[in-house]
């Protein structure tokens, strides 16, 4: 079964000066505000590379949760930190920084399992870059 979501993007003016929104289908963005500030400065808002970066990490997450089920354990807690790096107008990589406490596993097990998830997870899959992981298990 397919499913399709979709996002808004609407930009006004110049690449530099101008401005723009971002609204998700579920509306839980909803004419966020973006710009050239919040992409490469310290402004205020949104940006692509955030908003990548959050993709990621809440479908890394998820997927570790299915991985880890499969192989019989239920995860107390997955917390999973995103760091996308641009560089010369390309993303470069793809951080994953995990911290998890599943009970019962060992540490080859759990290492096993992140890889799988950082491997497989639909998002990982779509980018074409470079994407490396710290896993800790606590």
């Amino acid at each position: 079964m397919a499913i399709k979501r979709n996002a808004t993007a609407f930009w006004n003016g110049s690449g530099k000066e101008g401005k723009g929104t971002v609204s998700t289908q579920s509306t839980v963005l909803n004419q966020s505000q973006y710009s050239y500030n919040t992409r490469f400065e310290d402004g205020v808002g949104t940006n692509p590379e955030e908003l990548i970066a959050a993709a990621h990490a809440g479908c890394f997450s998820m997927k570790l949760s299915f991985v880890l089920g499969a192989a019989g354990f239920t995860p107390d807690a997955i917390e999973t930190k995103c760091e996308i790096t641009l560089d010369n107008g390309a993303i470069t990589n793809s951080h994953l920084i995990l911290n998890a406490k599943v009970a019962g596993i060992t540490k080859e097990k759990f290492e096993e399992c992140a890889n799988e998830a950082k491997a497989n997870c639909p998002i990982s899959k779509l980018l074409n870059t470079n994407i490396t992981l710290s896993a800790t298990l606590a």
